[in-house]
């Protein structure tokens, strides 16, 4: 069993940086797909960003290509997402999310693809 704990949110002006963490509990964990999905209010959830197990691979999605960057240290089972020239349409809670599939060279983007998720940590982007 994983389970994440997502950190690192806040209240910020637009421009500024934040970086989120996705602890993970449970030895798995540097094994598995990563991605982060966020949800703003009265919006569906959407996909942001994911991680290959080993780091081989990162997609982005167009609206956060180039200001995001996803990396993970599977020695301390965290995932980070280092967030650059923040907008006001940034503004979401911010879930973490592990895929089940092991050593996978795994490029997921759905929701339905990940099989653990954190609590959610919430940025606001002030304009």
């Amino acid at each position: 069993q994983v389970q994440l704990v997502e950190s690192g949110g806040g209240l910020v002006q637009a421009g500024a940086s934040l970086r989120l963490s996705c602890a993970a509990s449970g030895r798995a964990f540097s094994s598995y797909p990563v991605g982060w999905f966020r949800q703003a209010p009265g919006k569906e959830r959407e996909f942001v960003t994911t991680i290959s197990w080993n780091s081989g691979n990162t997609y982005y999605a167009d609206s956060v290509k180039g200001r995001f960057t996803i990396s993970r240290d599977n020695a301390k089972n965290t995932v980070y997402l280092q967030m650059n020239s923040l907008k006001p349409e940034d503004t979401a809670v911010y879930y973490c999310a592990a895929a089940r599939r092991p050593f996978v060279d795994l490029i997921a983007t759905m929701w339905e693809d990940y099989d653990y998720w954190g609590q959610g940590t919430q940025v606001t982007v002030s304009s």
